[in-house]
């Protein structure tokens, strides 16, 4: 693959919140928004690299404010990180009012894809070097993460 394939820049994937996807209080279920985030996160990943990926983790998400009935909500998905077999994958979840479509922050986290392939063992996936600051800062971030998991196995 071609180093200018490699696309790391967000992705969005946005789903509204029905009465069946909420608890009694009106607002989604976390296990709805955590479906939405590993499928962004998936889709990231296999954009980046160009195949299937699995999820490995789901670290450091955190529930702020609570995506409403009748609300769209919003998943934001971008590769920041990439080891041998892994992406690491910034994830934010946003509600969006259909009458007004301003974005209010919910939900970030960093969510851990590892490639596979058609046997679905482990599957190399190409480099990434962070070049702006932002990029440095969130490989940092999260190749701290990613370690601290790894020497917790």
């Amino acid at each position: 693959m071609n180093k200018r394939d490699l696309d790391t820049s967000p992705i969005s994937i946005y789903e509204e919140i029905f009465p069946g996807d909420t608890n009694p209080y009106g607002t989604a279920f976390g296990g709805k928004i955590l479906a939405l985030v590993d499928r962004a996160a998936g889709l990231a990943a296999a954009r980046y690299a160009r195949c299937n990926f699995v999820t490995a983790s789901l670290d450091t998400l955190e529930f702020r404010v609570p995506v409403k009935k009748g609300e769209i909500a919003e998943v934001e998905a971008q590769v920041v990180y990439v080891s041998t077999h892994t992406c690491g994958v910034k994830v934010r979840v946003f509600a969006l009012d259909k009458a007004k479509w301003d974005r209010r922050p919910c939900c970030v986290g960093t969510v851990f894809m590892v490639a596979i392939d058609a046997n679905s063992k482990p599957h190399p996936v190409p480099s990434f070097e962070p070049s702006t600051e932002k990029e440095k800062r969130d490989w940092d971030e999260t190749r701290a993460i990613h370690q601290r998991m790894l020497e917790h196995r």
